[in-house]
């Protein structure tokens, strides 16, 4: 235990986040944290659980349940919900930089600055949820008498597989997308730095976000990304945390179940500008024709 002035203090407990709850992984299992640099490199940090299999399961079903009542909020809505989570880590902004520096051996300057950089980019995210439909939709020039409008909807649950090195920044873009269109994700954190993700649970958790829109685990990516990855439950996965021949290996097992799969961006920079291109890879398209000038008369979609 750590000595603060005099007395004990007391140690942070991390835990999984599922369906809107902190258990302990079903297996009983956790594995080390260690600083990653400075004097005190290699020393221990932490124990966070290694979740299991069954915990991936377990999530994946809480990410099911939430599906509906998420995708089904206005998009106002749901960026009103995404912003108080910006509030809250602005809050907690201290305790987030800490964190970062230990877990990638940054310097403090450097890793406040990232976490400036992940409440920003949340922030700018939370600002697309009402405004993705106007740039990938819209209305579509047809031979007849009748509209034919498209609309873009949520693809349904994501297992998103965080990246290694960037663990609250690389984070918040890519799973800030996912959830600002609408879906629910299943993450799996940064092995080697997975702290901020944990704690990014608990600002869930105390925020408007409901239960099981998201669920965080932490362990192995190499255990805990093939059955996500195989789950029939599972509609997409984003492979940025996943390296080499498991991102090989994973898109093949996706492949049984024709999951939509964005592959890992080679030496990604998450420091660089967004744009879109992480919003619409989880995005269905809905495309609805009605007949023009007649009252009463049913349209179709397809």
């Amino acid at each position: 235990m750590s000595d603060t002035g005099g007395r004990l203090g007391v140690l942070k407990t991390y835990k999984l986040y599922i369906g809107g709850k902190f258990p302990r992984s079903e297996s009983g299992r956790v594995y080390e944290v260690q600083h990653a640099g400075g004097d005190s490199a290699g020393d221990w940090l932490a124990n966070v659980p290694r979740a299991s299999r069954k915990d991936a399961r377990d999530a994946v079903v809480a990410a099911r349940k939430a599906f509906g009542g998420w995708s089904g909020a206005t998009a106002y809505n749901r960026g009103q919900v995404l912003y108080r989570v910006a509030e809250m880590l602005e809050g907690r902004a201290g305790q987030f930089a800490r964190e970062v520096a230990q877990v990638e051996g940054v310097p403090p300057e450097r890793a406040a600055a990232q976490v400036d950089a992940a409440i920003d980019r949340w922030v700018w995210y939370a600002g697309w949820t009402d405004k993705i439909a106007q740039v990938v939709g819209g209305a579509n020039p047809v031979a007849g008498p009748y509209f034919n409008l498209s609309s873009p909807e949520p693809t349904g649950v994501v297992a998103v597989l965080a990246p290694q090195e960037s663990s609250l920044l690389g984070l918040v873009s890519v799973l800030a997308p996912v959830v600002a269109t609408g879906n629910t994700a299943v993450v799996v954190a940064s092995e080697r730095a997975p702290l901020p993700a944990l704690s990014l649970s608990e600002v869930l958790a105390t925020s408007d976000v409901p239960g099981g829109v998201v669920n965080v685990l932490s362990g192995r990516t190499a255990e805990l990304g093939p059955p996500l990855a195989a789950h029939q439950d599972v509609n997409a996965l984003d492979l940025a945390g996943a390296e080499g021949e498991l991102a090989v290996d994973l898109e093949r097992a996706a492949a049984g179940t024709l999951k939509r799969v964005l592959r890992p961006a080679p030496a990604a920079d998450w420091t660089a500008d967004p744009g879109t291109s992480r919003l619409t890879p989880f995005l269905e398209t809905k495309t609805v024709w009605h007949p023009t000038g007649a009252l009463g008369t049913s349209g179709g979609s397809y």
